[in-house]
C-alpha cells in the first residue's frame, strides 16, 4: 500500500473516531455543563480554569517523550528500549509531582482558583497522573499503526467519563428525590463541580488499566545513556508544548489578571470565553485527527527518500479542510449556539476571528513539522517563544480595552505570527513546497464567501430556513471556486503522490 493511502486509511479510522469521542465530549463538557452552570457560571469559570492549568501541567508532565518516542522508536527493534526508558522516566518525575500537589493542594487552589479549593487539586492532579502514564501506551499504538484499539480505547474513555458525570448528576438526585438512602449520601447539590473531577479521574484510571497490559508484557528497564540521548532531544519541545499551550489557552490565564472588574465578574467571563473557545474548537477536530495519523507518518517515512512535495500536497489539503470548517461553523452559527447555555451565548460574537486563529494554528504545525524531522528542536523551541511574547503582549494591550474578543484577536495575531515565521525558518533549513500563496487563496476565499453572508443577511433581514438555504448555497459556492481554482493541479499531484 502507498505511503498516502496508507495515511489516508489511518486518518479515516483516527477521524471517525476522534470525531465522535470529541462530538461526545463537546455534549458532555459543554452543553450539558454550560447548561448545568448555566445560573452558576462563576463555577463554569472556575472549571475553564483549571482545565486550562491540567493542560499546561500535561505538556510539562510528559515532557516531550511522546515526540522523543516517534522519533527514536520509528525502528522496530529499538522500540521496546526505547519505550520502556521513557515510561520509567515519566513513572518516576509523575510519582514525584503528584504527591507534592496533594500535600500543597490548598496553597496551590490558592493560586489557581480560589481558597479552599484544595480538593480540586488533588482530584486534577490524580487525573493528570493517569492521563500522563497512558501516553506512551497510546503513542505506540500510533507507531504500529493500531488505530482501531486507539480509536476503541479513546472512545471508552469518554463513554466512561460521561457514564460516571450522569450518574453522579443525575441519577443519584433522582434517587435521592425518591428516598433511595446511599444516594442522599453520595450526592450533594453543593458540590456539582467536584462531581466532573472525579467523573474525570475514575475515566482515566479505566484507560490506564486498558493500556495496562501493554506495560505488563513489557520488561520495563531503564538505560541512562538511551535516556540522555532523549531528553536531549526532548527538552526543547518542552519549551514547544509550553508556549503553545499559552498561545492556545491565553485567554483562560490572562482574562483573570488583565480584564477589568471584580474577582466574581472576571470569573464570569472567563466562563463565557471557554465556551466560546468550545465552539471554535469544533475546527480543531481535524487539525486534531490530522496529528495524530500525519506525525508518526512523517518520521516513519522522513528518511525513506520520499519526495518533500508530498508534505505540500497533505497541507493544502488540511488548509482546503480547516477552511470549509471556518465557513460551515459560522454559516450555521444559529444552530451551533445552542450547543452552549443561553448565559454563554454572548461571547460567540469571537467567533469568526477565534475560527480564523485557529485556521492559521493548523497551517502552523504543518509548516513547523520540520524542526521535529530534521532534530532542530531548539530552534523549535525559539520560534514558540516568539510566538508566546507576542500572544502575551498582544494579549496585554488588547484584553484591557476589548474584553474577551481582545483575547480573540490576540490569538490570530499569534498565530499568523507563528506560521509565518515557521515558514520563513523552515525554508531555510528543510525547504518544502507549500506554495503558501494557494494557502492563501483558500482562507481568503472562506474569509470573503462569510462577508458576503454578512452583507446578504444586513440587507434581505432573513429568517432562519431562508438564512440556511442561502448560506448553504455559499458554502456550495466556496467549494466550487476552490475546484475552479485547482481545476485539475490538486487531484494530478495526488495520483503522482500515490503511485510513487
Amino acid at each position: 500500500m502507498s505511503q498516502l493511502k496508507s495515511l489516508a486509511k489511518d486518518t479515516v479510522i483516527y477521524g471517525i473516531s476522534n470525531i465522535l469521542n470529541r462530538l461526545l465530549n463537546f455534549v458532555i463538557a459543554t452543553f450539558y455543563l454550560t447548561n448545568l452552570f448555566n445560573n452558576e457560571q462563576t463555577e463554569y469559570g472556575i472549571y475553564t480554569i483549571m482545565y486550562a492549568y491540567m493542560a499546561l501541567l500535561l505538556v510539562l508532565l510528559t515532557y516531550g517523550m511522546e515526540t522523543a518516542f516517534f522519533r527514536f522508536g520509528a525502528k522496530a527493534s529499538d522500540r521496546e528500549r526505547i519505550f520502556s526508558t521513557g515510561f520509567v522516566s515519566l513513572l518516576v518525575s509523575t510519582a514525584v509531582v503528584v504527591t507534592g500537589f496533594i500535600f500543597f493542594s490548598d496553597e496551590i487552589a490558592g493560586v489557581l482558583s480560589r481558597k479552599g479549593d484544595g480538593v480540586y487539586v488533588i482530584l486534577f492532579s490524580l487525573i493528570i497522573g493517569f492521563d500522563v502514564l497512558s501516553v506512551l501506551p497510546f503513542a505506540r499504538l500510533r507507531l504500529e499503526q493500531r488505530p482501531v484499539r486507539f480509536a476503541f480505547y479513546k472512545f471508552l474513555n469518554v463513554v466512561i467519563f460521561g457514564a460516571t458525570l450522569l450518574f453522579f448528576l443525575e441519577l443519584c438526585p433522582y434517587l435521592a428525590r425518591h428516598g433511595i438512602a446511599w444516594a442522599d449520601i453520595v450526592y450533594n447539590p453543593n458540590h456539582k463541580l467536584r462531581y466532573v473531577f472525579w467523573a474525570n479521574l475514575i475515566s482515566s484510571i479505566v484507560t490506564f488499566l486498558m493500556v495496562l497490559p501493554m506495560l505488563m508484557r513489557s520488561k520495563l528497564h531503564f538505560e541512562w545513556v538511551l535516556w540522555k540521548k532523549m531528553i536531549h532531544y526532548a527538552l526543547p519541545l518542552v519549551a514547544v508544548g509550553v508556549t503553545g499551550i499559552i498561545v492556545l489557552l491565553a485567554g483562560q490565564y490572562l482574562i483573570p489578571w488583565w480584564l477589568p472588574g471584580t474577582e466574581e465578574e472576571k470569573t464570569i467571563q472567563v466562563g463565557i470565553w471557554g465556551a466560546s473557545v468550545k465552539i471554535a474548537t469544533l475546527l480543531n477536530l481535524f487539525t486534531q485527527v490530522f496529528k495524530y495519523a500525519v506525525e508518526p507518518f512523517f518520521f516513519k517515512h522522513s528518511e525513506k527518500g520520499g519526495k518533500r512535495s508530498m508534505y505540500g500536497i497533505v497541507t493544502r489539503l488540511y488548509t482546503i479542510a480547516a477552511s470549509l470548517g471556518f465557513l460551515t461553523i459560522l454559516l450555521y452559527i444559529d444552530i451551533f449556539q445552542y450547543l452552549v447555555g443561553s448565559n454563554f451565548r454572548s461571547g460567540l460574537k469571537v467567533a469568526p476571528v477565534l475560527l480564523l486563529a485557529f485556521v492559521f494554528f493548523g497551517v502552523y504545525f504543518n509548516f513547523s513539522i520540520w524542526y521535529k524531522l530534521t532534530d532542530k528542536t531548539r530552534i523549535g523551541a525559539l520560534i514558540s517563544t516568539a510566538g508566546m511574547f507576542v500572544s502575551l503582549i498582544a494579549n496585554y494591550w488588547l484584553i484591557p480595552h476589548l474584553g474577551i474578543m481582545g483575547a480573540a484577536w490576540a490569538s490570530l495575531i499569534s498565530y499568523v505570527f507563528l506560521s509565518l515565521l515557521a515558514y520563513v525558518v523552515g525554508q531555510r533549513y528543510y525547504p518544502i513546497p507549500f506554495h503558501p500563496e494557494r494557502l492563501l487563496v483558500y482562507i481568503g476565499l472562506a474569509m470573503g464567501t462569510f462577508y458576503l453572508s454578512q452583507q446578504l443577511d444586513t440587507t434581505f433581514s432573513f429568517s432562519l430556513i431562508p438564512k440556511l438555504i442561502v448560506h448553504s448555497f455559499l458554502i456550495i459556492l466556496y467549494l466550487g471556486l476552490v475546484a475552479l481554482f485547482e481545476k485539475n493541479g490538486l487531484v494530478r499531484e495526488l495520483r503522482k503522490g500515490i503511485h510513487r
